[in-house]
């Protein structure tokens, strides 16, 4: 069936902050005397829920309450999250959906109100219909949010298409039961995103030739 609804992640997907994460989580690591990630390092251990990407990393829950690292790294992440370019395609890509006449969401693991301010920050938030963040900072999954999305817009499943960075994108649109697609320039690695499904792209742009 011809899809009509493009759900969108934003983070590593549209918004290219896998760089800017590095630096925050490195910041927190060196505060710890951990050892520092690479990006390379950094897509091998990025996941959902993000307490357990950060026990990879190093950190030790039993000396301290994971909130504190969290709130550190949501601190940081904000005060650099201007540096955070849209990838070079985002605005061909969107437009491209928009002329086809496509219901276009966003479906983030961001803090909703930090989601709404980035979205329009980045000068890309009058492409949406709808946008949808989580109620906290800790990024615990957005299944539930997704739930409530795909109920409230009135379309069948098999109309609607995720595209996301990440296997925990891949999870929830299996949970919803609608259609993905990841790109591999984000927060995981290609390797990573092969070993649960094919539908893979390169490069953002590449979604316009679906």
């Amino acid at each position: 069936m011809e899809k009509k609804v493009i759900i969108w992640d934003w983070n590593g997907t549209l918004l290219d902050d896998t760089e800017i994460c590095v630096q925050c989580m490195n910041r927190l690591l060196d505060k710890r005397g951990l050892t520092l990630l690479d990006k390379k390092k950094y897509r091998e251990i990025f996941t959902f829920p993000v307490q357990e990407y950060y026990n990879k990393a190093g950190f030790d829950f039993e000396k301290e309450d994971f909130k504190i690292p969290a709130m550190e790294f949501i601190k940081l992440y904000h005060q650099q999250l201007y540096e955070a370019p849209l990838f070079p395609c985002v605005e061909d890509v969107l437009n491209h959906f928009k002329s086809k006449g496509l219901f276009q969401a966003v479906l983030s693991a961001m803090e909703h109100d930090s989601l709404v301010k980035s979205l329009k920050d980045k000068g890309v938030y009058r492409y949406f219909d709808v946008v949808t963040g989580i109620n906290d900072h800790y990024a615990h999954s957005k299944l539930e949010i997704g739930k409530e999305l795909i109920d409230s817009i009135g379309f069948k499943k098999k109309e609607m298409l995720l595209i996301g960075d990440s296997l925990h994108d891949l999870e929830v649109a299996d949970e919803l039961g609608v259609d993905c697609v990841l790109v591999a320039n984000g927060h995981q690695s290609k390797e990573r995103l092969l070993e649960k499904t094919s539908h893979i792209l390169g490069k953002l742009s590449d979604v316009m030739d679906l």
